[in-house]
């Protein structure tokens, strides 16, 4: 109470109360009725972690050195203490393990920390990296989703043995003692030197069942999907002036040598739009790639079948150049619905602020299908992204919904050499060399996990066949009946 109570009122949140590192780990289920809790070792790594951690600092006496969710009790609010610990941590130290890839609710502990790191780096335009990840069982390269196959991380450090057989195997042979001892100890080091170096700023929690994994939607995936399939590849396109093509008038301070350096939350911003969008949508396990409108406005062409889902970032002020407005126009009368529009815009901008009215309209005018399409999240970001943390937490709504309308529009082909099967098998960068899984709805809202149970999720809206977000029904606007709302992304503080 006391964390959320102060987040809220906007003070600093006291070091004391700031977990050092966040243990992320996936539950082992027992093996047969009656046996033992296989997540007693993973408490022990997490104690001695925290007794380094003790001794290499100067925290003082009584602050919380780690968090893992194993002291949760039940009914205690598991939602909200995950939220709060992955709001003020430190560090980020997932346990690499086959079942932690596998598990939607480690993604969600990932990505949830990971747009945090993002916020951080984009305010300071320096790559914001506190993610420590341990071995608790090794795991082949291939198997890596994307963004732990990112990571720039050098095990051999941790020791020989610990490469091989991981903390697990260690932590479990007698004959291996001194080995874990050193892994765990190089571990807590590298653990409070992150945390000295990058000093993430605590930010308000979001609410950890709405957040989607990392992971993709079915977890597990590698970036090169399972047996080294194609990546799933997602597309960001930015319409927008460089500085030396703005209507008269209008500040350059916010834009660069090209439409992907336009940086609409200047000055609290230091990075561009698209490179915050990019970092974003990698850590949704998507490969990404990025272009002007000016340049690829001519590649839109809606007779031909889809390769990837896109997203469009729009500014405002690009309707101001006649030309521009016109191929906006004509874009927005293709029928594309796996390419959703997002819209930033800096309140804090004067320029901007006095010009908002005129702007919106022409700009609705111009992009009437667009504006319109999707479910309340996709509208809402076309109606106005208001910062920095408004755009975290809205664009992986809209990156899922562009990706199941990819599904559902994408060319399909029947196996070679096999006329006879079921379901056809989905050509292109999302197929996954398999029959298209429609991704769950990117919130699902009722997802959740109690403290025992980190494998389980809620249902996904539409998933019994009914229509929907599944993929096998609704209109390709997917407009949600009870989502009419047309409000922006706003940047309430409440």
């Amino acid at each position: 109470m006391f964390l959320r109570s102060h987040l809220r009122d906007g003070g600093r949140v006291p070091a004391s109360v700031q977990p050092y590192f966040f243990l992320s780990y996936a539950h082992t289920p027992r093996f047969g009725p009656g046996g033992p809790d296989p997540d007693m070792w993973v408490e022990r790594l997490f104690r001695d972690l925290c007794n380094h951690i003790m001794a290499l600092t100067d925290l003082p006496a009584g602050s919380e050195a780690g968090f893992m969710d194993r002291e949760i009790r039940s009914g205690e609010g598991w939602s909200e203490r995950l939220g709060a610990a992955l709001a003020t941590c430190r560090v980020f130290v997932p346990l690499f393990s086959p079942r932690y890839f596998a598990s939607e609710m480690c993604g969600k502990e990932w990505f949830a920390f990971a747009q945090r790191a993002i916020q951080h780096g984009a305010l300071s335009n320096q790559r914001a990296e506190a993610i420590v990840p341990a071995l608790w069982v090794p795991v082949p390269p291939s198997q890596l989703p994307g963004p732990a196959e990112r990571l720039q991380f050098n095990h051999n450090t941790f020791g020989e043995r610990y490469v091989t057989d991981g903390l697990y195997g260690l932590i479990k042979l007698r004959g291996y003692a001194e080995q874990y001892e050193q892994a765990v100890y190089e571990l807590a080091r590298r653990i409070v030197r992150v945390a000295e170096t990058v000093r993430l700023d605590p930010v308000r929690p979001l609410d950890y069942r709405l957040v989607p994994s990392a992971f993709g939607p079915a977890g597990g995936r590698g970036a090169a999907g399972p047996g080294g399939g194609p990546a799933r590849t997602l597309h960001v396109t930015v319409a927008a002036a460089s500085r030396h093509d703005l209507p008269a008038g209008r500040s350059p301070e916010y834009y660069g040598e090209s439409a992907l350096e336009w940086n609409p939350y200047h000055p609290v911003s230091q990075m561009p739009i698209a490179y915050v969008a990019e970092d974003l949508v990698k850590n949704l396990n998507y490969r990404t790639t990025m272009s002007s409108f000016d340049d690829e406005a001519g590649h839109f062409d809606s007779k031909q079948p889809p390769t990837r889902p896109e997203i469009l970032i729009v500014d405002r002020w690009a309707v101001e150049d006649e030309h521009r407005r016109q191929r906006l126009a004509a874009f927005d009368q293709e029928h594309r619905p796996w390419i959703n529009v997002v819209v930033p815009w800096n309140r804090y901008d004067h320029q901007s602020r006095a010009k908002e009215a005129e702007l919106a309209r022409r700009l609705e005018e111009t992009l009437p299908v667009k504006m319109g399409q999707g479910r309340a999240a996709c509208r809402a970001a076309a109606n106005g992204v208001a910062n920095m943390e408004t755009l975290g937490q809205i664009l992986p709504q809209v990156v899922e919904a562009a990706a199941q309308q990819f599904l559902r529009h994408a060319q399909v082909y029947l196996p070679a050499g096999n006329t006879h099967t079921e379901r056809p098998r989905l050509l292109g960068p999302m197929g996954m060399g398999g029959p298209p899984v429609p991704p769950p709805a990117p919130f699902p809202p009722t997802a959740h996990r109690g403290p025992d149970g980190r494998t389980g999720s809620g249902g996904t809206a539409g998933s019994d066949g009914s229509g929907g977000s599944d993929g096998s029904g609704g209109s390709d606007t997917d407009t949600d009946s009870t989502d009419t709302d047309r409000g922006d992304a706003d940047d309430s503080q409440s």
